[in-house]
């Protein structure tokens, strides 16, 4: 069976030889970069959202899908350092347009006008059994400060910039609907949360980008394990993850032990936090927390470092065990 990064790379493989020269940068990235006349450039970037792969309308209201479905590109576009200002939404129903397309558009739009883009155009179509969402984005940045995947380096500090595995606590929960014959507690709530309604870090991708510190950085959309494998191949590099280090909410604790799950799986291989997973050199620690303490309050959390030898490593007491690409792929499951 083919793989999804096999996939990818047998796409990439065949466009090669189609660079018309608007391209700076193409698949292998959050967005593609395409020249633009000045200091900036273009950032493009596609996402789509299937019914009963990425939402379930049983848990998942239209407003708040409306609003993930914008954030989810947003974070592409922080991904890179820079600032969304254009979108297409293309939309697929089984059968007739459903009543929700209000919320659905209310909770979009939302996400939009919160970052100054406008929603310009797109297609609407006929589906044969769920509902497809597809959203294309176009953003802009200063094409020197513009960050990829591609730039780690051996000695560099790893960056995340939140807690990890509360948006895959939060899917468990919304699959269950009910822990042990009552509602959701409360104090889970913001595990739900971060499932239902993801927020891009726009405002800290452009504040990152422009620090000068940044080697290389993405958005966590698959899991820990596997996009700081997609960092570490695109740099050809390595990285070790010290388990300690890892910042996860005591909340996502709980739901685990309830549920009787690994929250170890959760914060490593499950996907959509959505926060910015980045490298930078370790004398630049102390100048980029207080930066980010002064402009966002955000704290951001140090989980280990990269190092020359390719694979990405789990470091935990004396075991030292290799969790590249763990996380969620399409057609794995």
């Amino acid at each position: 069976m083919v793989s999804e990064r096999e996939c990818i790379d047998l796409i990439a493989q065949l466009v090669k030889p189609l660079d018309n020269g608007y391209l700076i940068r193409g698949i292998g990235d959050d967005c593609a970069v395409l020249r633009k006349e000045g200091d900036n450039c273009l950032l493009l970037t596609a996402d789509t959202l299937v019914e009963g792969v990425h939402f379930d309308l049983a848990y998942h209201s239209p407003y708040l899908l409306g609003r993930k479905s914008a954030s989810v590109n947003m974070s592409d576009i922080a991904a890179m350092g820079g600032k969304p200002h254009a979108c297409l939404l293309s939309i697929g129903f089984p059968g007739r347009v459903p009543p929700w397309l209000d919320d659905f558009m209310r909770g979009f739009i939302e996400v939009l006008q919160a970052h100054d883009t406008l929603l310009v155009g797109g297609d609407t179509v006929m589906s044969r059994n769920d509902t497809v969402l597809s959203v294309t984005l176009l953003g802009e940045a200063d094409k020197d400060k513009v960050r990829y995947r591609s730039g780690a380096k051996p000695g560099d500090m790893i960056w995340v910039s939140g807690y990890l595995g509360n948006a895959a606590a939060g899917l468990e929960l919304c699959r269950r609907g009910f822990l042990g014959g009552g509602e959701i507690p409360d104090k889970w709530q913001n595990l739900i949360r971060a499932h239902l309604d993801p927020e891009a870090q726009v405002q800290l991708g452009d504040i990152l980008a422009a620090s000068g510190n940044i080697h290389a950085m993405m958005d966590i959309s698959d899991g820990l394990a596997t996009d700081l494998a997609h960092i570490c191949g695109e740099s050809g590099v390595g990285a070790e993850i010290d388990h300690d280090r890892l910042p996860v909410d005591e909340c996502l604790r709980e739901a685990a032990l309830a549920l009787g799950m690994p929250a170890m799986d959760w914060v490593l291989r499950g996907g959509e936090d959505y926060h910015l997973l980045f490298t930078t050199e370790a004398k630049a620690e102390q100048q980029l927390l207080s930066l980010i303490a002064a402009k966002t309050g955000k704290k951001m959390f140090a989980v280990g470092r990269i190092v020359a030898e390719q694979g990405v490593y789990l470091l935990c007491g004396d075991e030292r065990q290799e969790i590249s690409f763990q996380g969620y792929e399409h057609f794995k499951g």
